[in-house]
């Protein structure tokens, strides 16, 4: 039986006015993996936990991300958070 990704990220791209802060982000995270971001200030790390918890939605309307099957793309942050998602 194979393993399912925990978190799939697929093209996460947004823009604050004209500037993109994260574009055609991916990633896959697979049961008992640790995984980090890091990059200067300003490269999008905060604004990629932001869209992964809802706080702020993708520009590109091909951004996709799923959780544990689920897509939860775009929804509210209280929703992201029952299902085990969130960020202090």
């Amino acid at each position: 039986m194979t393993q399912q990704p925990i978190l799939e990220i697929h093209n996460l791209t947004h823009y604050f006015g004209g500037l993109r802060a994260v574009h055609n982000f991916n990633t896959r995270i697979m049961p008992g993996e640790i995984r980090g971001l890091i990059g200067p200030n300003g490269a999008g790390k905060t604004t990629v936990f932001n869209l992964t918890t809802g706080v702020y939605k993708p520009s590109d309307p091909r951004s996709k991300i799923i959780f544990m099957g689920q897509d939860i793309t775009g929804k509210p942050p209280h929703i992201i958070g029952r299902i085990g998602i969130s960020r202090t």
